[in-house]
């Protein structure tokens, strides 16, 4: 057989260099192909559930929300170990499946058991959110946002936090094998109620009432129709807060004489920031915004990069 392999060879020269020529090519394009992945991720299979509870201590955040978590979905089949971890305001609860169980499987499974859990959760105290479907060596590429050269002193660190929340996060998350966009940096926007407590005691109003006033009157609300003719005339409100004006007037409550009492009457409403931990600098161009985009479990971490660094950021308005 050997034999008859050589002669043919010796005899038929042009096709056997065209087919060696033809295995070439198709090796050369296999090897383009490949899924080269410098950093094969060999993390088990988790499932990560988080539970931020600011008002609570370690111990309390332990015994109200880790403890019953953990509980409930201690007899997962696939399951191997719990790990958990409880500090101030926060609750991480690890869960460790065998290779076998698909991951998506489990945190099906998960899901169904943190719906029964959350009875015994009071609502004030937080609700369990499982992770993304990523894992510790998921974090494949980081960006900072900044400003152009020539426009530092129009953009501070607050604006700078919106765009990459409101614009720049909400467009990569669409990217092929992206699992979540991790924001840091900047500050975080928040509206301030700051109350001047002599002026609400004047009125006889407590915080309650604030908080209460505030939660009736930001909502939009619909109703039924209104035929008239050929045409039906939908009832909607709209009462959604869009600026720092609709919040001042926010009445709380009418006095004896019909005089309303309204928010701008008791505090002053005023943009502020969320408590910070530290900051975000580069290189010695002062503070900016950033993020680190988290890989989807399994996929390939130089294709996701190229489709993140791809990606064409179209503006959108600041709402």
């Amino acid at each position: 057989m050997l034999n008859k392999i050589i002669a043919f060879s010796i005899r038929n020269k042009l096709i056997v260099g065209m087919m060696v020529l033809a295995l070439i090519l198709f090796g050369v394009y296999n090897v383009s192909k490949l899924p080269i992945d410098a950093v094969p991720d060999i993390t088990n299979n988790q499932v990560l559930v988080i539970t931020p509870s600011p008002s609570l201590g370690a111990a309390d955040i332990e015994r109200l929300i880790t403890f019953p978590i953990e509980q409930s979905t201690i007899n997962i089949p696939g399951l191997i170990e719990q790990r958990s971890f409880s500090r101030f305001g926060l609750s991480l609860v690890t869960i460790v499946f065998d290779d076998n169980t698909d991951v998506y499987w489990a945190r099906q499974q998960v899901s169904e058991r943190l719906l029964q859990v959350q009875s015994q959760i009071p609502p004030s105290l937080g609700t369990p959110v499982m992770g993304p479907v990523t894992t510790g060596l998921g974090e494949i590429f980081q960006y900072v946002v900044k400003p152009k050269p020539g426009y530092e002193h129009k953009f501070d660190a607050m604006e700078l936090r919106t765009i990459q929340d409101w614009i720049v996060r909400r467009q990569l998350l669409g990217t092929p094998g992206v699992a979540d966009v991790s924001s840091f940096g900047g500050k975080l926007k928040q509206y301030e109620i700051a109350v001047n407590y002599d002026k609400l005691k004047s009125y006889n109003l407590t915080i309650s009432d604030i908080f209460s006033a505030l939660e009736k009157n930001n909502q939009n609300t619909g109703g039924a129709y209104i035929e008239k003719g050929p045409a039906v005339l939908f009832i909607r409100s709209e009462g959604l807060v869009k600026s720092q004006d609709d919040i001042n007037n926010i009445m709380i409550k009418s006095l004896p004489d019909g005089t309303p009492v309204s928010i701008r009457d008791v505090a002053v409403v005023q943009l502020g920031a969320a408590t910070r931990y530290g900051a975000v600098t580069y290189n010695d161009e002062g503070e900016v915004a950033g993020a680190v985009v988290m890989m989807l479990k399994g996929a390939n971490s130089s294709k996701v990069i190229k489709n993140v660094t791809t990606v064409q950021l179209s503006p959108l308005p600041i709402g």
